[in-house]
């Protein structure tokens, strides 16, 4: 079946250029499609594409399931699937959509971790009195600006001098889409001390955060600082910088700000994606229901 490694890769390559994806998820739709391909070139007897039929694909489904993939996983899978065969229908490769009737099993609901107000006050608390110079100051900045606006890691990295105002930050976000995230005083009253910081240590780069050595900023540096700090308040394994954007969603929820805001402000390009934080305001309301109805005392 080297025709379908052609098309896959045609695929792959127009996922990058023409869609823009990130190379994060170009790189998952590659995995997923190696995956297919691989269970399809075992059909010795396969002479094109029109073959796969709808019987092959739910073998894929089976054997995805026998080697303890999650449902999860096989969503996302057939997700890919069905985009790849999107692309071929589009360009007249093939005639029929076999994936059209493939049901994808519904994904197991997995909750964000956050952290609370209170651990997190605790924590900037802690760093504020600890600051003793451009590496704490830069490191307190780092989770100031990671919970105070909820941005992704990548975003942090590739924030510039130019992009900082008293009121907003401009923010580059996934698919090359700008928005302005707003900050409070002291957010940029820090931002001003640690450019004093940074032009006396003479690191000049474009970016506003830097390494110890003046260096541009990267995704493992980043979680090292989270993870080290966050250490200080809770023992939850999960520690990454998108567990405080998780925590800046929740949190803000929690103190009844608007969906719609939050979407905004996250970025999210639908309210489905937000939408997933109101979870634990949800459960505070049962809670203060069984805890304040008279029919639950």
């Amino acid at each position: 079946m080297e025709l379908l490694k052609e098309h896959i890769e045609q695929f792959i390559n127009y996922t990058k250029i023409e869609k823009r994806l990130s190379a994060h998820t170009v790189k998952a739709y590659d995995n997923d499609m190696s995956s297919f391909y691989e269970f399809v070139s075992s059909y010795k007897e396969l002479d094109n594409l029109e073959e796969i039929n709808t019987g092959i694909i739910r073998g894929w489904m089976v054997s995805l399931k026998d080697l303890g993939n999650s449902n999860r996983t096989i969503h996302r899978k057939i997700s890919a699937l069905k985009s790849f065969y999107k692309f071929l229908l589009k360009h007249e490769i093939v005639a029929i959509d076999y994936t059209e009737n493939i049901v994808i099993p519904k994904s197991e609901k997995k909750l964000p971790t956050f952290f609370s107000n209170k651990q997190l006050d605790q924590l900037l608390e802690i760093m504020k009195k600890n600051q003793s110079g451009f590496q704490t100051t830069r490191d307190y900045l780092i989770i100031n600006l990671l919970y105070s606006t909820g941005i992704r890691q990548s975003e942090l990295i590739e924030l510039k001098e130019n992009n900082i105002s008293s009121e907003f930050i401009k923010v580059l976000g996934k698919r090359n889409k700008e928005r302005l995230v707003p900050i409070t005083q002291e957010l940029y009253q820090l931002i001003l001390d640690y450019q004093k910081q940074k032009s006396d240590n003479n690191f000049k780069t474009i970016e506003l955060l830097v390494t110890d050595n003046g260096k541009k900023m990267y995704p493992k540096f980043v979680y090292r600082v989270v993870n080290k700090y966050i250490n200080v308040v809770s023992t939850e394994q999960k520690r990454s910088p998108h567990t405080l954007r998780h925590s800046f969603a929740t949190n803000t929820l929690n103190n009844g700000a608007q969906l719609h805001t939050v979407k905004e402000v996250l970025g999210h390009s639908s309210l489905a994606a937000t939408q997933v934080y109101t979870h634990n305001s949800i459960e505070r309301l049962k809670e203060a229901y069984k805890k304040f109805h008279p029919k639950e005392k």
